[in-house]
């Protein structure tokens, strides 16, 4: 009878880690952290009993029965990985259902999807936009991405992944004719608002002391992501979570005349029913990543 065989998920990322000699070159490779590749291989050298891997000030080197190991079970798994491969030539299409807010989905989600469609090429990702509350879809979805722990259906897993907080912006141009160097700059702007974040404006002005402070006018539009190409446009001056800036920043169509008057925000979570499955696990992981970065 044989006997019991190591921990799989270990031994992959002992592989990664001795043909990269490097934890945190293995961590990159795997998407893990550099704690979690530390963690399987300590937990494969108490399974073998013996150490694998010589660790020294930022190096790390192969011991003989770790070389022994290396040698004899790379081309092993190869080998398993090309059965499964073979057996998988018209595998079934995998999904997972998202259900975010269509501004997040805009402003955040959609520009980093292709990362995860590049790692995950046998997973679709299907997204579902909806301003209801999770608890209250009407759709199915595998996961939910919603700002804060209200109105999530009791039994679903729920987990921080981004912070976030109020910041605001306006165009160049706008801020060359009509520059912004204190709050009481903004009485001579147009205040652009979200009628899905209304109390944004007085939330803000309250946290700096300034509730009385009265606009030119203002502008209101039905999401923020069409309150951020308002403010893109040169139409005013927007309020706007960091979470959804995008690239406007970087790429300079936006602006922050006023870096330090910011308001923090809840954070934002995902949420995923119980026993939530690969798929699901994969996207969350990647969330998270993504968040990280």
């Amino acid at each position: 009878m044989s006997g019991p065989l190591p921990p799989l998920n270990a031994l992959r990322v002992f592989l990664a880690a001795a043909r990269q000699c490097s934890f945190s070159r293995a961590a990159v490779e795997l998407n893990v952290t550099h704690g979690a590749v530390s963690r399987q291989v300590r937990h494969l050298e108490e399974f073998l009993g013996v150490a694998l891997f010589e660790r020294q000030i930022r190096k790390i080197s192969l011991t003989a029965e770790g070389q022994q190991l290396f040698a004899e079970t790379g081309p092993a798994l190869e080998q398993i990985g090309n059965a499964a491969r073979a057996v998988m030539a018209s595998p079934p299409g995998r999904a997972v259902r998202i259900n975010a807010r269509p501004s997040f989905s805009v402003r955040w989600l959609i520009p980093r999807l292709p990362d995860f469609v590049a790692r995950h090429p046998r997973i679709e990702p299907q997204l579902v936009t909806s301003t209801l509350s999770p608890e209250k879809a009407t759709e199915a979805f595998d996961i939910a991405i919603r700002r804060g722990v209200e109105g999530w259906p009791p039994a679903f897993k729920v987990q921080p992944f981004l912070k976030d907080e109020l910041i605001l912006v306006a165009s160049p141009a706008l801020l060359k004719a009509k520059p912004v160097k204190s709050a009481a700059s903004l009485a001579a702007h147009v205040l652009l608002t979200c009628k899905s974040r209304r109390q944004d404006w007085d939330d803000w002005k309250q946290h700096l002391g300034r509730p009385r402070l009265k606009p030119a006018r203002r502008l209101q539009f039905d999401h923020i992501h069409i309150v951020l190409q308002a403010a893109v446009d040169g139409l005013g001056v927007a309020l706007t979570p960091a979470s959804l800036l995008g690239t406007d920043v970087t790429q300079r169509r936006l602006v922050c005349p006023l870096p330090r008057l910011r308001l923090p925000l809840q954070s934002i979570y995902y949420g995923c029913p119980p026993g939530a499955g690969y798929e699901m696990r994969l996207f969350a992981d990647w969330l998270d990543a993504q968040a990280a970065a």
